[in-house]
């Protein structure tokens, strides 16, 4: 049993690594072979597992960190949504916006204008 017990938290400290890793690198490019070396574990495993431990796939959470990321940039007055979306790793300003506003229910000039805390909590449930 205890083996058990050390094989789950293994398995979730790599996920954590994982998370934390996406989070420090997310205007870098990622892919799950990267990905699951940085877990440990060999790309269909970490597959499944982030699937599992995390409800959404691997690029869902990606995606969504970036998007969070750029509603940052957008609360604190980037300039060019353009700017925004490139760096979130869109090519076009258009599929940024259908991105942002399927993510958060808001398009991104949208999202600019509500106040601090509305934003606030938009970006903590995306």
């Amino acid at each position: 049993m205890a083996s058990d017990t050390q094989g789950l938290q293994g398995y979730h400290a790599g996920i954590n690594d994982v998370t934390q890793y996406i989070r420090e690198h997310s205007d870098e490019p990622l892919n799950r072979k990267v990905l699951a070396a940085v877990a440990g574990f060999s790309e269909s495993h970490f597959h499944r597992l982030f699937t599992a431990y995390m409800g959404e796939n691997i690029a869902g959470y990606v995606r969504r960190v970036r998007l969070v990321r750029a509603g940052r940039k957008l609360r604190m007055g980037a300039v060019d949504i353009a700017e925004v979306a490139l760096a979130a790793g869109y090519d076009t300003h258009a599929a940024f916006g259908k991105a942002f506003k399927q993510q958060f229910g808001l398009s991104p000039s949208e999202f600019r204008q509500l106040d601090c805390r509305a934003a606030t909590q938009i970006l903590r449930e995306g």
